[in-house]
């Protein structure tokens, strides 16, 4: 078993947000907060090919992104900066690299076989439609069935689609039933000095760790290890974060034989599992 890493994403700007698709690209959102800027990024998933580079809309900073789907990415603006709820749905094209249609009125709520459902805030309260994804027209007016919204919305939830996708979850002595993962972290533990939660992602004869090691003057280095169950190797030790005063989550996850390793918050490398 080996590691090798394919491909690193770096512009020297804060990694916000990294968004997977259906269709094996990855949306990376970086933000300058002392320009108050935001820029999106997308790469092809598998060999990091750049398909959109550095795009801004109109609004350069209080804006996000509600989702991707089918290569249309759905970006929200905010009823007010600094405040977290969300107003108006701009779909763009990935492919023709083209604004497909705006508005300001309505505010998303879930995508669904092809359909965007939303909600219009009126002073008596919300209503609700569905709306093509393509174009924006209104396919449904749903008027204020909240009820038939929420049925709708859990349907979706347990019909979104995970597959291939390994998220880090935290390690517990107490709970772990995996006699491999609980003998190779009292392992690594005889090694490093480890402060606070230890992240891992178990596939097959492969384990990958995150945690945190005690450094200098009261800060810590983040550390991630690939390590081989059969033999115990050790087959990978990066740094993903050095010299930081508090914990960052999430900061790898795995796509079929991918691994994806934030970096400092701002690099983003790719290597690939060779079982």
């Amino acid at each position: 078993m080996k590691i090798q890493k394919e491909y690193s994403f770096f512009n020297g700007r804060q990694i916000w947000r990294l968004i997977p698709t259906e269709s094996a690209k990855i949306i990376i959102e970086e933000r300058n907060v002392e320009t108050k800027e935001v820029f999106f990024n997308c790469l092809d998933i598998n060999t990091g090919e750049n398909i959109l580079s550095n795009l801004q809309l109109e609004e350069k900073f209080w804006i996000g992104i509600e989702t991707v789907y089918k290569d249309i990415i759905y970006f929200h603006k905010y009823i007010k900066p600094d405040m977290p709820r969300h107003k108006g749905i701009t779909a763009y094209d990935m492919i023709t690299k083209k604004v497909l249609w705006n508005n300001e009125d309505y505010t998303f709520l879930f995508v669904s076989q092809n359909k965007l459902y939303t909600y219009q805030e009126l002073f008596e309260g919300r209503q609700f439609y569905s709306i093509d994804y393509r174009n924006g027209n209104v396919v449904e007016d749903l008027k204020e069935d909240a009820a038939k919204i929420n049925e709708l919305r859990e349907e979706t939830i347990q019909q979104q689609n995970y597959e291939g996708y390994y998220f880090t979850e935290y390690f517990d002595r107490n709970l772990e039933a995996d006699a491999d993962v609980l003998n190779l972290v009292e392992e690594i533990k005889s090694h490093y000095v480890i402060t606070g939660k230890i992240e891992f992602i178990k596939i097959n004869n492969l384990l990958l760790l995150s945690f945190y090691e005690i450094s200098d003057g009261g800060y810590f280095d983040n550390i991630f290890l690939a390590i081989d169950i059969s033999n115990k190797k050790i087959i990978l030790e990066e740094k993903l974060n050095t010299h930081v005063k508090a914990f960052i989550p999430d900061s790898f996850f795995v796509k079929d034989n991918l691994i994806f390793l934030l970096k400092e918050k701002e690099k983003l490398d790719v290597c690939s599992i060779r079982f």
